[in-house]
């Protein structure tokens, strides 16, 4: 009876492990599901939108294939359109179920003496390819983005492209099955082995059986065909042993490699309980746009500047630093550039940081112009502070561009929203904070000229303020210095007014606001006898910059301060704070 139940559970064991393997094998079905998209029309540009995208459930992963260079680029669908503007392009969609194919025209002139639209290195992509004949990538994009495929720009974009989903094929019970399957095998090995035992126990005492004659020792010497039959050929028993263990070693081998090899989805997965998610800590309001850059987009952004700025810093070349420097972070720098050609002493301008960045706060804004603030780790010595920098874009097609960079000189805490929320743009002439941005620079200016005694010195951090603390000092040095010599035929003062640029300022998640301006300071050397003249034979950098060596009028020398400030809201009790500065010679001229 052992052998029947034996033979019964080898018999279930393989048509259960068969069920599972077959799950897993033939009966499995595809693991990926393919959308083919042939485009028509020549035009240099396709949008696959994200609803195409995300179409199917989980990750994509894009085939291009056509002769020549294929580019291919992902980002937030309303930001591929507005670069697409001036570009006519063929949109792939999906509705009800189908895939829709549209020729869009371009909506916007080329704006005269503008470089011909390219899709390659463009600060709106939030990530590129670019290969030669295939291009394959996979992807992960969320039903608010979109793809962006090309060639040059100018030849027709790829007609032939694939969109793969996986396909996950659950087989529940696969895993059960197998195991299930092992079980029974090893439990049928188990009775066939007490089977066997049983049977040679019930066969009881044998008769004795009639005596052998004596075997004569073999002489392994002699040659015979009979020798090599004894010597190679073991009993009947043992070859039988030794085949039934090494059938079954590879079995229970064979079950266990199948049950090792289930994947989760081979197993019945128990529902899912609900549990309670975490409330947001930043409610964000309907009408609020989205963050202008992400964090991986704004360091590939930062170190493209980076990389740019130390190319035109080695060469002086003013024309390619303004393809990323704008503002008062430009004019400093050509002022440097011509210093430099003309004395072989002066030094470069510290570095642009690379793209580690250490804070984004990016502007929410779907509109242009954008701008978002960063801060950078500094150098590697112990005196090396980190730098805040703001760096904004002027419309779809133009590079992202510093305009601001400053040293952190403040410890302050500020309360700034998540890199995926972003920051609300303050305008200009905001009656909510402290003090307007567009009255920040010239309410500080009066204090800087003042002192004291400006109706804005109560409204500043004074004790916290690292910037005007180096200003006096320096303007103490410079009248000091300039009384030992020129006392007597004439006379230095000082003065600040606002700087050209416009401010920039970013909200704070406690209604202040992070605000960036810049702020002249002055320094004017003027005679007080009709019959003298102000030399600067002493002071290559005036002469460089004046263009003469003497003057009966006198000169006046501009240094460029890029502030950035804390501004609580108007209702706070703080105080306007200083975060950070930094201060470059701008200019001088003759006092006409």
């Amino acid at each position: 009876m052992r052998f029947v139940w034996a033979v019964a559970a080898f018999v279930l064991a393989a048509l259960m492990i068969g069920a599972g393997i077959a799950q897993r094998t033939i009966f499995e079905g595809p693991k990926t599901e393919s959308q083919a998209i042939e485009v028509a029309g020549d035009a240099p540009y396709v949008l696959i939108d994200g609803s195409v995208l995300t179409s199917h459930d989980g990750s994509q992963n894009l085939r291009v294939q056509e002769d020549g260079t294929i580019f291919a680029a992902y980002g937030r669908t309303a930001d591929i359109k507005a670069w697409l503007a001036r570009a006519d392009y063929t949109e792939i969609g999906f509705d009800a179920g189908e895939i829709t194919s549209a020729s869009v025209a371009a909506s916007e002139p080329a704006a005269a003496g503008a470089a011909a639209l390219t899709p390659a290195g463009s600060d709106l992509w939030l990530d590129e390819f670019e290969q030669k004949d295939v291009l394959i990538t996979p992807l992960q994009l969320p039903a608010d983005m979109s793809l962006l495929v090309a060639t040059d720009g100018t030849q027709p974009a790829p007609h032939s492209l694939t969109v793969t989903w996986p396909v996950r094929s659950s087989t529940p019970w696969a895993g059960p099955l197998i195991v299930g399957g092992s079980i029974l095998l090893v439990v049928g090995l188990v009775l066939y082995v007490l089977g066997v035992r049983h049977a040679r126990r019930s066969r009881g005492p044998r008769r004795k059986g009639v005596p052998l004659p004596v075997t004569e020792p073999i002489d392994l010497a002699v040659e015979g065909a009979d020798k090599g039959v004894i010597a190679a050929t073991p009993s009947r028993r043992r070859l039988t042993r030794g085949t039934q263990a090494f059938t079954a070693l590879p079995l229970l081998a064979v079950s266990a490699v199948l049950v090792t090899g289930c994947t989760a989805d081979a197993w019945p997965q128990p529902a899912a309980s609900p549990t309670p998610s975490s409330s947001q800590s930043v409610v964000v309001p309907d009408d609020q746009g989205s963050p202008v850059v992400t964090q991986a987009q704004a360091e590939r952004i930062v170190d493209r500047i980076s990389k740019t700025v130390a190319t035109a810093d080695e060469a002086r070349d003013a024309i390619a630093a303004a393809t990323r420097l704008g503002g008062t972070a430009l004019a400093v720098r050509e002022t440097n550039y011509t210093l430099r050609g003309a004395i072989p002493t002066q030094t470069a301008l510290a570095p642009i940081p690379d793209g580690s960045l250490q804070v984004i706060l990016p502007e929410a804004n779907d509109e242009w112009p954008r701008t978002f603030f960063a801060v950078a780790p500094g150098g590697e010595g112990a005196d090396e502070s980190d730098l805040i920098l703001s760096v904004s874009q002027q419309d779809p097609w133009a590079p992202y561009k510093l305009t601001s960079i400053a040293t952190l000189t403040s410890d302050t805490k500020l309360n700034l929203a998540p890199t995926y929320v972003g920051a609300i743009p303050i305008p200009a002439d905001s009656p909510f904070l402290a003090i307007a941005p567009d009255d920040l620079a010239a309410a500080y200016a009066d204090v800087l000229t003042k002192g004291t005694g400006s109706a804005y010195a109560a409204s500043f951090d004074v004790a916290d303020d690292a910037f005007q603390k180096q200003l006096d000092a320096n303007r103490t040095q410079r009248l000091n210095d300039f009384n030992q010599t020129g006392a007597q035929t004439g006379s230095l003062t000082f003065s600040a007014s606002a700087g050209t640029q416009p401010p920039v300022a970013l909200a704070t998640l406690d209604s202040g606001a992070i605000v960036a301006v810049t702020v002249d300071d002055l320094d004017t050397v003027v005679p007080t006898n009709a019959d003298a003249v102000i030399k600067v034979d002493n002071n290559p950098i005036v002469q460089t910059l004046a263009g003469v060596a003497q003057s009966s009028t006198g000169f006046t020398t501009t240094y460029a301060n890029q502030l950035f400030f804390f501004v609580p809201s108007q209702s706070s009790k703080e105080r306007i704070s200083l975060l950070g500065y930094s201060s470059n010679v701008l200019q001088s001229k003759v006092v006409g």
